[in-house]
C-alpha cells in the first residue's frame, strides 16, 4: 500500500544535533520533575534493525527485520555488561518480523508477508529454541473457507481472497485475558486495514473486520474489560467490544485527537488508561469517562520527532521516538498530571520498540497505581530496540510524589 510506505518513511526520520539538544534540555528545565534514577546497564548488539521486543519471565525475545528472532536472558542485565553480542537465533523466518508477543509457553510473531507464526518454546542441544507450531491462517481455516463464494472479499482490484487471510504486512498483535468461560483471543491488525480475531488455543480465525479503518492499521491493544483498541494511519484510535450475547465485535467509539498517523498504543493503570503515540510527536492520554468511553485528558509533548512505540507499567509510561530517545513519564494523582521524569539517550537510530518489566526491590514492587503520594518508588527494567540494531537495557527507578 502506498500510504503504508509513506507512514514508514515518516516514522524513521533522523534529527539534527540541535533538535536532540532541545529534547534533552526539556526534562532538566521542567520544575515539576520528580526524583528519578536511571542508567543503561547493558547493550545487546545485533546485525539488523530491531522491530519488536517481548518478555516472557526472564527471557527477552528480540525480533528483527532480517526475519530472525533471538532470545536473551534478562538475568544478564543485572551483571551490567556493555556491548553484549547477540546469541544465535532461536528462530529464523524468510520474512521481516513486525511484532512479537509472548504466550507463556512460547511466542507469536507477525510478519511482512502477511503471515502469523506460532512458536513453542523448548530446548535443543541444551539451548533454548523456538519450534514452529503453526502458520496462520492454518490449513484447516483455508480449507473451510475456500469452497464458498461468500467467504471471499475483494482485497485489490480484480483480486479476491478468503476473509481469513491478511493481504499485507501484519503490523501488531494483542492477546486478551481469558474470559469467564476460559476462552482467550488474539487480535491482529494489518496495513490491509483489517482487524482479525483468532481463538486460542485452536488458532481458528473466528472474525474479520474488513475495513476497520480508512488507512493502514499500525497498533492494537486489548484491555481486561473486553475492549479492543486499534490505532491507524488515518489519525484515529477506535474502540471495539463484543457485547454480552453477541459473537461479533462492535465499534463503540472513534477517538480523534492526533494530527497524523497513530503508530503505537499501550494500556496502563490496569487498563483504565490508554496511551497513543503518533507521527505528530505527541502521546495522548485517554481515560475512561462516566459513559464508559475513553476521553482525552492530556497530551504529552517533548519528543522532537514521531513517537513510534509505547510501554506502560504501573504509573509509568515510556515512549520511544524517531528522535532516538526514550522518555519516561510518571502519572500523578491529579487528572492529567503527568511529568517527564527521564530522557534515556544513547541510541544512534530511531527507537522502534519498547518493553517494560517491573522489578522487585522498589517500595511497591514495580508499580504504585492507586497511591501517588506515598513517598515511595517504583523500579523497572526498560528494554529499547532501535534501527541502530541495538537493544539497550535500562534500570529505571521513579519516586512517587
Amino acid at each position: 500500500m502506498s500510504s503504508s510506505t509513506n507512514v514508514e518513511e515518516t516514522q524513521v526520520q533522523e534529527l539534527s544535533e540541535g533538535d536532540i539538544s532541545q529534547t534533552l534540555s526539556f526534562s532538566s528545565q521542567n520544575p515539576n520533575s520528580r526524583p528519578c534514577l536511571y542508567r543503561c546497564i547493558a547493550t545487546l548488539r545485533g546485525n539488523s534493525y530491531v522491530s519488536s521486543l517481548a518478555v516472557d519471565g526472564d527471557t527477552l525475545y528480540v525480533a528483527s527485520s532480517d526475519g530472525h528472532i533471538r532470545l536473551w536472558s534478562l538475568d544478564m542485565a543485572t551483571e551490567e555488561r556493555d556491548n553484549v553480542q547477540s546469541s544465535s537465533a532461536a528462530a529464523v523466518t524468510n520474512s521481516a518480523v513486525k511484532c512479537v508477543v509472548a504466550t507463556g509457553d512460547g511466542l507469536v510473531s507477525s510478519h511482512q508477508d502477511g503471515k502469523i507464526r506460532v512458536w513453542h518454546a523448548g530446548r535443543r542441544n541444551g539451548s533454548r529454541r523456538l519450534a514452529l507450531r503453526a502458520v496462520l491462517p492454518t490449513a484447516a481455516d483455508c480449507l473451510r473457507t475456500f469452497l464458498f463464494a461468500r467467504n471471499y472479499v475483494e482485497v485489490r482490484r480484480h483480486r479476491r481472497r478468503t476473509w481469513v487471510h491478511h493481504v499485507d504486512a501484519v503490523t501488531a498483535l494483542a492477546l486478551s485475558p481469558a474470559d469467564g468461560a476460559g476462552a482467550r483471543y488474539m487480535y491482529s491488525v494489518s496495513w490491509d486495514r483489517s482487524l482479525k480475531v483468532w481463538r486460542l488455543p485452536d488458532l481458528r480465525c473466528v472474525e474479520s473486520v474488513a475495513a476497520a479503518h480508512d488507512d493502514a492499521i499500525n497498533a492494537v491493544a486489548a484491555s481486561l474489560d473486553g475492549h479492543v483498541y486499534t490505532g491507524s494511519a488515518d489519525k484515529t484510535v477506535k474502540a471495539w467490544r463484543r457485547h454480552p450475547g453477541q459473537k461479533k465485535l462492535a465499534l463503540v467509539g472513534t477517538m480523534e485527537r492526533h494530527r497524523s498517523a497513530v503508530n503505537a498504543l499501550a494500556l496502563g493503570a490496569g487498563g483504565r488508561v490508554l496511551y497513543s503515540g503518533a507521527c505528530d510527536k505527541t502521546v495522548v492520554v485517554w481515560e475512561r469517562a462516566g459513559d464508559g468511553i475513553m476521553a482525552a485528558t492530556v497530551t504529552l509533548r517533548g519528543h522532537a520527532s514521531a513517537v513510534l512505540c509505547l510501554a506502560a507499567a504501573g504509573d509509568v509510561v515510556c515512549s520511544g521516538s524517531a528522535d532516538r530517545t526514550v522518555r519516561a513519564w510518571r502519572r500523578g494523582a491529579a487528572p492529567g498530571g503527568y511529568t517527564c521524569v527521564a530522557v534515556l539517550d544513547g541510541h544512534a537510530g530511531a527507537v522502534k520498540s519498547l518493553v517494560m518489566v517491573s522489578k522487585l526491590g522498589g517500595d511497591h514492587g514495580g508499580s504504585c497505581d492507586e497511591c501517588c503520594s506515598c513517598g515511595g518508588s517504583s523500579s523497572h527494567l526498560v528494554c529499547s530496540g532501535s534501527l541502530d540494531c541495538d537493544v539497550k537495557i535500562w534500570s529505571l527507578s521513579v519516586s512517587c510524589l
